[in-house]
C-alpha cells in the first residue's frame, strides 16, 4: 500500500508541474485518508470520484460529487481543486468555454489509476456479486413473462433485415455438416486439462440429435471403437456450468460461467461459421466488430468532436440477454436454432445457491455469448432508431446508418439524434444501460478502452497489479515493467525515473530495449544500447530478464 501511495504522490507532482499548479495539499489528503480508510480509498473512492468528474464533463457542470468537501468560495471540491479550476468555473461550477485538456487528463489519471487493479475482493463483496448474478436471472425471467407478442414481432422483423442472409448461410453449414469443432484454451466444468479434453467421452442427447458423436467427436472411422465408451446423458443429467468469480476490481469481482468441455467444443464450431460469414457481409462487418476495437475508438473520437455520436455502456450485458430473444433472433433458421440450443447449457451451479435453471442465453464463458449478444444489441439499436423515426426500416435505411452505429460486445456507438429512444428500447427488452459510463450530452466519449474530450485522447495509464517485492513475483514484475513503459510513452518522465529506481531494486539487469524485444527492459525514444553482438546472427544483444514458460506435463 505504501508503494501505491508513493506512486500516486509522484504522478500527482508531475501532473501538477504539467498543469502549472500545486498538488501538495492533495498529496497530504491522500496520505491521510489512506491511513484511515486503507487501500479502498485508492481503488474505490478515487475511481468513484473519477466517474463523477467524467459525468460532469458530459453534463457541462459540477454535480453530485460526494465524499469530498467543497471549497468555501464556490462549487468545486477542495481536493484536486488546482486541476478542477482549470476545467470548471470555481464559483458556478460550469464547464469553462475552453477547458484545459491537460488538466482533464490529470484528473482522470489521478482518480482512475488504481480503479482496475487486480486484487481479491472481500468475501462480502464476492457474495454480493454472486447475489447480483442470481438477481439478473430473476430479472430476465420476469422480462420473459412480461414481454408482449408485438414487441417480439418487431424484434424479429428488424433482425430479419439485418441478419437474414448471414444466418441463412450458417444454417446451411449446420444442415450440411460443414462445421469444424475445436477445444478452447480455458477451463471446463468437468475440470479437464488441455489434452484431456480430447479424451472426453461426455456427450448429451441434445448434442447427439444435431451433432452425432460419430461425425464430430472422433477424428475418423478408425476411432469407432471409442464411441462405445461415450456417455450420452439425458437433459436432466447434464453437467451445469460452474459459476466462479475472478478478480476485476477491488470493488467487485467478475462473474463468469465455465462450460462443460463438450458444449464448449461445439460452441466453437458454430462460432467459427458465424464469424466466417459475418466478415463477408459488407454491412455487418461495418456495424459489428469481434476482433478489432479501433473502429469503435475512432468513432468515439469523432463523437467527442462533432457531438453527433453517443457512446453507451451496458451493465451485466451478457447476463441480461434473454434466451427468448435469442430464439426469436434465430426463428427463421431452424437448423441453426437447434444447434445453438443444443450447445447452450440450461443450468448453472452457483456458489451459495446450488444448481439453478437459466433464463438468460449464456454468461461469459460460452463461445457464443459474444457474437449472439452483439446481434441482439444491434437489433435493439435499429429497432430504437425505427421507433425514433416512426417509420419502418428498410435495408437501404439501415445501410445509411452504417457509419454511425457500431457494436463491439457491450460497447455501443449510436447516433445522438436517436439515443433516448435507443436507451428506452434497450431497457424495455431487459438490458441495463450504465448511465454513469454512457455519454452523449457534452464532448466526452469513451469506448473500448480509449477516452476522448473534444477530439483529444485523454486515455490514462492504469495500474494492474500490486508492486513486486522480489524477482520471483513474475506476474507483478512483468506488470510493473509494462506500467513503467506505458508511463514513458505517455510522457511522464519523472514518474518513469522513480519507477526505474524501484524496478532496479528487484531486477539487477534492466537495459534499454526496443518495444519488440522479449527482454524485460526500458523502452526509450533514444533506442537501445547493445552490449554485444551475436556471433552467428550478427544481431545486437543485451543482458536482461526474459519470461519463459514451462507447460505442465499433459500427455495425450
Amino acid at each position: 500500500m505504501k508503494s501505491l501511495t508513493s506512486l500516486w504522490s509522484q504522478v500527482a507532482q508531475e501532473c501538477a508541474t504539467r498543469c502549472c499548479t500545486s498538488a501538495t495539499e492533495d498529496i497530504n489528503t491522500v496520505l491521510s485518508r489512506v491511513e484511515h480508510e486503507g487501500l479502498s480509498f485508492l481503488t474505490i473512492t478515487l475511481p468513484d470520484l473519477g466517474k463523477s468528474i467524467q459525468k460532469c464533463l458530459d453534463l457541462g457542470r459540477v454535480d453530485n460529487i460526494t465524499s469530498f468537501r467543497k471549497d468555501r468560495d464556490g462549487e468545486l471540491p477542495r481536493f484536486l481543486g488546482g486541476f478542477l479550476c482549470r476545467v470548471f468555473d470555481r464559483s458556478s461550477g460550469l464547464l469553462l468555454p475552453e477547458p484545459d485538456v491537460e488538466a482533464i487528463l490529470a484528473l482522470r489519471q489521478l482518480t482512475l489509476m488504481f480503479g482496475k487493479i487486480a486484487l481479491p475482493c472481500s468475501k462480502e463483496r464476492e457474495r454480493a456479486a454472486i447475489s447480483r448474478f442470481v438477481q439478473c436471472e430473476h430479472d430476465v425471467s420476469s422480462f420473459d413473462s412480461e414481454i408482449n407478442e408485438s414487441d417480439i414481432a418487431d424484434f424479429k422483423r428488424v433482425a430479419r433485415l439485418l441478419f437474414s442472409s448471414t444466418l441463412s448461410k450458417v444454417d446451411s453449414d449446420v444442415y450440411y455438416g460443414r462445421l469444424l469443432p475445436k477445444h478452447g484454451p480455458g477451463a471446463t466444468a468437468d475440470r479437464l486439462s488441455s489434452n484431456q479434453k480430447y479424451l472426453s467421452r461426455y456427450w448429451t442427447t441434445r448434442l447427439e440429435e444435431i451433432f452425432p458423436a460419430r461425425e464430430y467427436l472422433i477424428p475418423n472411422e478408425s476411432f469407432y471403437e471409442a464411441l462405445d465408451r461415450v456417455d450420452v446423458v439425458e437433459p436432466g443429467s447434464e453437467l451445469p456450468v460452474r459459476v466462479i468469480s475472478v478478480p476485476k476490481t477491488l470493488k467487485t469481482p467478475r462473474i463468469i460461467a465455465i462450460e462443460p468441455s463438450s458444449m464448449q467444443f461445439m460452441q466453437q464450431a458454430v462460432y467459427g461459421s458465424m464469424i466466417r460469414h459475418h466478415e463477408r457481409d459488407r454491412l455487418l462487418s461495418r456495424v459489428i466488430g469481434f476482433d478489432d476495437q479501433t473502429p469503435n475508438q475512432r468513432m468515439a473520437a469523432e463523437g467527442s468532436i462533432g457531438g453527433s455520436l453517443a457512446t453507451l455502456d451496458l451493465s451485466d450485458a451478457s447476463d441480461r440477454v434473454s434466451n427468448q430473444l435469442v430464439r426469436a433472433l434465430l426463428s427463421d433458421h431452424p437448423h441453426l436454432l437447434r444447434a445453438v440450443d443444443a450447445t447452450r447449457s440450461r443450468r448453472a451451479d452457483v456458489p451459495g445457491y446450488g444448481v439453478i435453471r437459466l433464463s438468460k442465453f449464456a454468461s461469459m464463458g460460452s463461445a457464443l455469448c459474444f457474437p449472439i449478444e452483439a446481434y441482439v444489441f444491434t437489433t435493439l439499436i435499429f429497432l430504437g432508431i425505427e421507433r425514433s423515426l416512426n417509420t419502418p426500416l428498410s435495408r437501404k435505411t439501415i445501410h445509411s446508418f452504417s457509419g454511425s452505429v457500431r457494436v463491439f460486445g457491450d460497447d455501443l456507438i449510436v447516433p445522438v439524434d436517436h439515443v433516448h429512444t435507443i436507451v428506452q428500447t434497450l431497457e424495455h427488452f431487459g438490458a441495463s444501460v450504465g448511465l454513469d459510463k454512457s455519454f452523449w450530452t457534452g464532448r466526452f466519449r469513451e469506448s473500448c478502452g480509449r477516452d476522448y474530450f473534444m477530439g483529444s485522447d485523454v486515455s490514462i495509464v492504469r495500474v494492474r497489479q500490486a508492486f513486486p517485492t522480489r524477482w520471483q513475483d513474475v506476474t507483478e514484475v512483468i506488470s510493473l515493467v509494462s506500467l513503467r513503459n506505458q508511463f514513458y510513452l505517455a510522457g511522464y518522465w519523472a514518474t518513469c525515473a522513480w519507477l526505474d529506481n524501484r524496478i532496479r531494486k528487484v531486477l539487477k539487469h534492466f537495459p534499454d530495449v526496443e518495444p519488440t524485444s522479449p527482454v524485460l527492459g526500458r523502452v526509450s525514444f533514444l533506442g537501445y544500447q547493445a552490449e554485444r553482438t551475436d556471433p552467428n546472427l550478427q544481431s545486437p544483444l543485451v543482458k536482461g530478464w526474459m519470461l519463459r514458460t514451462k507447460p505442465p506435463s499433459d500427455k495425450l
